[in-house]
């Protein structure tokens, strides 16, 4: 399947969560086994080579994609959470929303030194969340040597705001 098969199997809901917004909704590309796979696969494969030792996954689609992703590439998985959901010692960001702000956090001993990080998410749209995830994996020294994303937004230019990083994306819209 290509990515146009799969951008076909995307449900698109017009004004959600508020009037103006178009949804895309990746729940009907999740429950057709054969979609799924071939996402996964296509989001892994520009990251084979690439000695991955942890793929971190933002919460909470990015939870989807980053598992089997980490299970593929022999590496770990850590979670980036919302503040509040992480038991342990965490170190926390705040990063600008279109209204107001929100927090994400992850371990303090999540990433050691020098470790290849792979950040997965379902979902590029203006790239605050994600630069909010890199900065808590550079702060414990752990080296991004991609981001990848099932879709991308180009019209938001989040890539943009992530200039001179391996971005890949299957489905752009």
């Amino acid at each position: 399947m290509s990515a146009e098969g799969l951008r076909a199997k995307i449900r698109e809901i017009p004004d959600f969560p508020k009037p103006g917004i178009l949804f895309y909704d990746i729940t009907t590309l999740l429950k057709d086994p054969a979609a799924y796979r071939e996402a996964i696969d296509l989001m892994v494969e520009p990251y084979k080579d690439e000695r991955v030792a942890v793929v971190v996954g933002m919460e909470s689609r990015g939870f989807i994609f980053s598992s089997p992703m980490a299970y593929l590439l022999s590496a770990g998985l850590v979670p980036v959470r919302k503040l509040g959901k992480l038991p342990a010692e965490t170190i926390t960001v705040e990063y600008a929303l279109e209204y107001g702000s929100n927090t994400l956090e992850m371990h303090r001993d999540a990433i050691e030194p020098g470790q290849r990080v792979l950040i997965v998410d379902d979902l590029l749209a203006t790239g605050g969340t994600v630069n909010g995830t890199i900065e808590l994996v550079e702060r414990l020294n752990g080296e991004v040597v991609g981001l990848a994303f099932l879709v991308e937004l180009e019209f938001l230019k989040g890539r943009d705001r992530l200039a001179g990083r391996k971005v890949t994306s299957v489905i752009k819209y």
